[in-house]
């Protein structure tokens, strides 16, 4: 029997690395709502600027996807004060409810629809339709990895499965990967649209981001659309490149799918810095702190634990130790042809 307890106990000390990993996670996705709730407080979200954002997510989508989103927007703008204020305290419950263990599933679930309707009747499907979806700025749009993220961190584990990463725990390795592929795939699909590699596409999109910003921020965003300047196409190759490395890294070995997610996020922190300037958080104007950092947050759910990588490094070290085997066993094989060799000398002796 004290086997036995002993041998649970040591069972659970192994998996609660990766419970608590996953459970940080979803207390930093938590935080993330609770910060999109407090956002939506602002005053400007109680002023025509609201209706207006939302009624320019019409511009360029087919009108079956357009026809909502301006309805949404004409009903925002006559109840404005009550419409925003449900909006707001819903993001901080879901907020709440992913914090408080007993009511995350229902958060999480809750945080999907949310998503997905946010996605259409509020951001026009991250301009994925009208061709001028750009990750640099935050295409698809944030909304869309606050529903990846739900579904990758849900609470629950596939039986007799050790996960690679905190993010297969749920679904799954090869539909984590795959998920990771179709997101960061489409980043590179959308980094080469005509839109976004026209020679002034990145500057252009750069400069208009300093808007009501600190004068440091605006520092940081002329620099970069400086640098960027008749760059368009040279730049949008470069990133396209760099964003199918990413999506193709976490198929390979753990010390190559390191690599992978620490450049997932480098591409995170400039994307953040020049393309979404820290989200535009100190405009007064922003609604959450846009992709970059949902996406560097995926990238740490898809570390590959050490557990895996502990067990795949000492695969190869067996390997490589069976193969030093194999070649020491052959010494004997050959030392024992000597005896057999000298046995023919007293035959010869007895001969003569």
């Amino acid at each position: 029997m004290t086997e036995l307890v002993l041998g649970r106990e040591r069972a659970g000390a192994a998996a609660s690395p990766g419970t608590d990993a996953r459970r940080v996670l979803q207390l930093i996705l938590a935080a993330t709502w609770l910060l999109d709730g407090l956002l939506q407080y602002q005053p400007s979200m109680y002023s025509t600027m609201f209706g207006d954002m939302i009624g320019d997510g019409a511009s360029g989508n087919p009108d079956f996807i357009a026809s909502p989103i301006s309805w949404n927007a004409v009903l925002v703008a006559h109840h404005l004060v009550v419409l925003n204020t449900v909006f707001a305290t819903f993001q901080l419950l879901l907020g709440l409810g992913i914090a408080y263990r007993p009511t995350v599933r229902v958060a999480l679930a809750a945080s999907i629809a949310w998503s997905l309707g946010v996605w259409w009747f509020g951001e026009g499907l991250g301009g994925v339709l009208s061709g001028a979806a750009n990750p640099v700025s935050g295409a698809p749009g944030a909304v869309t990895l606050y529903a990846l993220l739900a579904v990758l961190l849900w609470p629950a584990d596939r039986e007799g499965v050790t996960a690679p990463f905190v993010a297969a725990r749920a679904v799954g390795a090869p539909a984590a990967r795959l998920l990771w592929l179709v997101l960061w795939g489409s980043l590179a699909y959308f980094a080469l649209t005509p839109a976004n590699r026209a020679p002034q596409a990145l500057h252009d999109m750069i400069v208009a981001m300093t808007g009501g910003e600190p004068g440091w921020v605006i520092g940081l965003e002329n620099q970069a659309a400086a640098a960027l300047d008749h760059q368009g196409l040279a730049a949008s190759v470069v990133l396209a490149v760099a964003l199918t490395i990413i999506a193709a890294g976490v198929f390979l070995p753990p010390p190559l799918a390191r690599g992978g997610l620490i450049l997932a996020f480098v591409v995170a922190a400039f994307f953040w810095v020049f393309g979404q300037a820290f989200g535009q958080i100190m405009t007064g104007g922003a609604t959450d702190p846009n992709s970059a950092p949902l996406l560097a947050l995926l990238a740490v759910a898809y570390w590959p634990s050490a557990t895996v990588a502990g067990r795949a490094e000492g695969k190869s070290g067996l390997a490589e130790g069976t193969g030093d085997l194999a070649e020491g066993t052959g010494s004997p094989a050959e030392g024992t042809g000597s005896p057999a060799e000298g046995t023919g000398s007293p035959a010869e002796g007895e001969a003569g």
